[in-house]
């Protein structure tokens, strides 16, 4: 018959006294262990023992079973029987089999670490040697198992958060088989891998993006709702994780996105906050902060890991011992907690690859200090405990204080100490001692200046931890680790004082101060004994006026060999005014890579109508990938049916927006209105307040007209959300301003919906996954100069929303994209800032400008004893943002939005060009551009796994 040629069966029932010895040779197909258990079960046998023994594409099973009655099997029919039973259902599966074949650990010729040998490998091996099946039955089995065994809920009786627990743990099975292949393959390759280290990971939900990652979005959406479930529903269940702040942590989770769909061998480094960034709530338009309890029900993308734990030092005193003629330093620290490693598993697009980002958390050395505890010192105990805790318990605590200033650098220590060590334990596992391979397989990138102190860590970790020496361990440091910069504002360059991390971690102050020797020394033999230039690149910042500090992107700049801008025009002004005279003695350190954001969460899955729309119109998926394919967009600008189709999506997705306003604020806003959006972190230098002002002109415009003027008006919804800081007074005075403007002007009946003014509380990822769609016109509107890139207005305009804009940060390079035509763009330029600024105080500023200014002052919308700071801080030389010279501008530029507007047709074009200039700004081309440029880390693809079964398109199904 035909099958397997290579297939022997044979039924022993004498050589073992007590046990029958069936022995099978078969050619190996996944789920051929399981097949033969199932079997021999259905025959009444019970198997007491297997041996596997696997070489090459052969098994060899042996299996030891007895009847029902516990005696072997002796009789020559009954063997004769199972023999030809086994035959058939072998042959059978042979020619049938069509699973996914997962890989063979690559290191069987080796015992394993706990001892077995290879053989149990095999045995190992074979009862998984299949992926979890992804039809609807198999899906549904795996969930109602969570529900039972992992939650232990009855299966008849579960709602909607017990069923997205059961679905995300149902999804991260999927996530872990993939995850465990794709490192057991980066270890038996051994490539070059690239560490991503920042304190901000911005992740936003994780169910739809893996969903969709995986390619089972439908398939778990048909199998929830046969089950009773709406998809939808539980998606909503699931709580934002809490771990990053704005666009650095945001960009951060989009560049592990794209490592992932790119097979670079790449992980992520950070911190698992316990609460987060805070909370944001309106009372009476002020912000108050909460704690976001956002593991307070568990997370179910994550996996602990206890048995990865590293000592974190803090405090204490630094000696020298003498070992073989050399000088060894010993920290003796005053204080130590443990860092214990939690994994979430990040896939890839299109790929079989599964990435990891690796979150620490901060835990007691020991859980309580026992000698306190038994003396009856219980305070002091939980004290202790509560003490380590408190390190990776609140994203970036208001460091107004010393004790503030504490807490974030004893953070930023923890997170690069456990990093550092965590690699170097995962290095020595395939590498000797020596640390000459480390720079060709390690590329450590600062997301920053945050993680800079690991600069000194890993100079104290080669040197006094391995036994290297100075010249040895700075030659592997500077060829590590690489550094992006994320700011033009020299306020926002991150110092700490001396006596401070003299103070937390004493060892490391002193490396600090020799490799400032070093670097000043090597300075002066380039520029000589220019002693002021020195002083202002100098590491240590001194002398009258200044406090004692260490500069930390000065020893970034040092030790990294490549430093990047974020944006062109970011990459262009650090070059001539904060890295300035570094770049005129270093200039082959400093590059550009400009951001970008995964087009995946960011349009293909946050706004399904309109990216099923484009994969029709391009008559390919592939743009999810390579997202300059949506320039064959152009070609159907003109099209009015195709324009009809992109209005009416654009409509549906403006529907859900002013849903979740509704959701969010109580007000109703109309759907025949421009949705006008500003939505990122409160700061002067992002302009919210020109924003208001220009709202507060438009009010004042719409009061001026006659009732047959208004009908020709152009109707606008104003929504603004953002956080402020909680040390950032101004900003929260900001805030409570566009509060009180709406309340103003959403009250007023004469107005109606000509206009609205919404301040949205709590701007988190899962928001924007809903405003992004819906907006029609965007704001970014900084001070030319102020802004490093941006990246929300990469999404905005992805998503066929223009914007209005000044020419700062990624604006720019947008504008060339897609056209200055089909963008508002307004303000001074970078190059004029300076000049503007010196001269602010004689400017002669517009009369409506002032108009604007005394209408706050004398209250007319309130509060105007509260709001005279901010009116103070845009009046004359204060106006260090130039709100002034640029407002007739941005009025200017509003009257051309108007305009566009009200010629629907013209203005859906402009969308629609939007979107297809957008290709550029992929995160994907950005991290090709760092992996080539900057890291040297080359694609590691694991193979994909082999399967008769075809490859699905996007969003196909699979059938039941």
């Amino acid at each position: 018959m035909d099958g397997d040629d290579n297939l022997s069966v044979t039924v022993d029932g004498s050589s073992d006294p007590r046990m029958t010895v069936i022995s099978i040779r078969a050619t190996n197909r996944p789920g051929i262990l399981q097949l033969l258990k199932s079997t021999l079960e259905d025959l009444g046998l019970c198997v007491e023992r297997t041996e596997v023994d696997m070489e090459g594409t052969m098994t060899s099973d042996v299996f030891f079973v007895t009847g029902d009655d516990g005696a072997r099997v002796d009789d020559p029919y009954d063997m004769a029987n199972i023999e030809q039973v086994l035959t058939v259902v072998l042959n059978a599966h042979f020619l049938k089999s069509s699973g996914f074949v997962r890989p063979v650990d690559g290191d069987k010729a080796h015992m394993n670490t706990d001892g077995s040998k290879p053989r149990q490998k095999d045995l190992l091996y074979s009862l998984m040697d299949n992926y979890i099946k992804n039809d609807v039955l198999s899906v549904q089995n795996s969930i109602v198992n969570h529900v039972e065994y992992t939650l232990g809920r009855s299966r008849y009786r579960f709602d909607d958060f017990e069923a997205y627990q059961a679905t995300s743990l149902s999804v991260r099975d999927r996530l872990i088989e993939s995850w465990n292949d794709t490192q057991q393959y980066f270890r038996e390759q051994d490539p070059k891998r690239v560490y991503y280290l920042s304190m901000e990971f911005l992740m936003g939900r994780s169910l739809t993006n893996s969903l969709y990652n995986l390619e089972v979005k439908n398939t778990f959406s048909e199998g929830l709702r046969q089950l009773g479930y709406d998809m939808e529903n539980l998606v909503e269940k699931e709580r934002d994780a809490a771990l990053g702040n704005g666009g650095l942590g945001r960009l951060a989770a989009c560049f592990l996105d794209s490592m992932a769909s790119e097979n670079l061998p790449a992980w992520g480094y950070g911190i698992r906050y316990q609460y987060g960034m805070f909370r944001q709530e309106m009372h009476d338009g002020f912000q108050h902060e909460n704690p976001d309890y956002w593991l307070n029900f568990g997370n179910p993308w994550e996996i602990e890991r206890p048995n990865i734990a590293y000592p974190i030092k803090f405090y204490g005193h630094v000696t020298t011992v003498d070992v073989d003629g050399h000088q060894v330093f010993k920290w003796a620290s005053g204080e130590e907690v443990t860092a214990v490693a939690y994994d979430t598993p990040i896939p890839g697009w299109n790929t079989p690859n599964t990435i990891n980002l690796r979150l620490w958390s901060a835990k007691p050395s020991r859980e309580f200090d026992l000698e306190s505890f038994n003396t009856g010192d219980y305070v002091q105990a939980i004290l202790a405990k509560q003490r380590a805790e408190t390190i990776s318990a609140v994203l970036y605590p208001d460091d107004r204080t010393y004790q503030g200033k504490e807490l974030r650098l004893k953070q930023q220590f923890f997170m690069v100490s456990a990093t550092l060590q965590d690699i170097i334990r995962r290095f020595l596992v395939t590498h000797d001692d020596s640390f000459d391979e480390f720079p060709k397989k390690v590329a450590l990138q600062l997301n920053d200046t945050h993680p800079t102190i690991g600069v000194p860590e890993l100079m104290r970790l080669l040197m006094d931890e391995h036994g290297l020496g100075w010249t040895k361990a700075w030659d592997i440091t500077t060829r590590v680790f690489s550094f992006t910069n994320h700011t033009v504002l020299p306020e926002a360059l991150e110092k700490w004082p001396v006596d401070l991390v003299e103070n937390v971690l004493p060892r490391h102050m002193q490396i600090i101060y020799d490799i400032n020797w070093r670097f000043t020394q090597e300075l002066r033999g380039v520029i000589g004994d220019d002693y002021a230039k020195i002083a202002r690149m100098s590491i240590i910042e001194e002398g009258e006026g200044f406090e004692k500090s260490v500069r930390m992107a000065h020893l970034a700049l040092v030790a990294s060999h490549t430093v990047n801008g974020v944006a062109a025009i970011h990459s262009e002004l650090i070059k001539t005014t904060i890295f300035k005279e570094f770049f005129q003695v270093m200039p082959e350190k400093f590059q550009n890579k400009t951001n970008g954001v995964t087009q995946r969460r960011w349009l293909a899955f946050c706004n399904p109508l309109l990216s099923d729309l484009i994969t029709e119109t391009l008559g390919t998926s592939a743009w999810v990938k390579e997202l300059d394919l949506l320039q064959g967009l152009r070609e159907s600008a003109d099209d009015p049916e195709f324009q009809k189709r992109w209005v009416a999506i654009k409509r549906a997705n403006k529907k859900r927006l002013a849903d979740l306003v509704l959701k969010k604020t109580g007000v109703v806003i109309p759907l025949d209105a421009l949705y006008d959006i500003q939505v990122k972190r409160i700061h002067e230098y992002k302009r919210q307040l020109l924003n208001v002002f220009g709202i507060i002109h438009r009010y004042n415009a719409l009061k001026a007209m006659s009732p047959s003027e208004r009908k020709k008006a152009v109707p606008r919804v104003c929504i603004v959300g953002g956080k402020a800081a909680p040390g950032y007074d101004m900003a929260k005075r900001i805030i409570k301003l566009i509060s009180a403007v709406g309340e103003t002007v959403n009250e007023d009946p004469e107005i109606g919906d000509l206009l609205k003014v919404v301040f949205l509380p709590d701007y988190n990822v899962s928001s924007a996954e809903v405003i992004v769609p819906g907006s029609e016109l965007s704001q970014h509107i900084s001070t030319a100069g102020t802004e490093a890139s941006g990246t929300s207005n990469m999404k905005f305009a992805m998503n066929g929303c223009l914007i209005i804009g000044t020419m700062d940060g990624a604006n720019v390079e947008i504008a060339e994209e897609i056209g200055n035509e089909n963008m508002f763009i307004f303000g001074a330029r970078a190059d004029q800032v300076p000049q503007l600024r010196n001269e602010r105080e004689h400017f002669n500023v517009p009369a409506g400008f002032y108009a604007i200014v005394d209408q706050i002052r004398t209250g007319a919308f309130g509060w105007a004893e509260f709001f005279q700071p901010v009116c103070d801080a845009v009046c004359g030389g204060s106006d260090r943002y130039l709100l002034a010279n640029d407002f007739e501008q941005y009025i200017d530029a509003q009257r051309r939005v108007d305009e566009a507007y009200a010629d629907q047709t013209r203005w859906t074009k402009m969308s629609i060009l939007s979107v297809a200039g957008s290709g550029k700004f992929s995160s994907d081309r950005t991290i090709r551009e760092y992996a080539e440029d900057i890291w040297d880390v080359k694609p590691c693809r694991r193979p994909m796994p082999k399967s008769n079964a075809p490859p699905k398109a996007f969003g196909e199904a699979e059938k039941m």
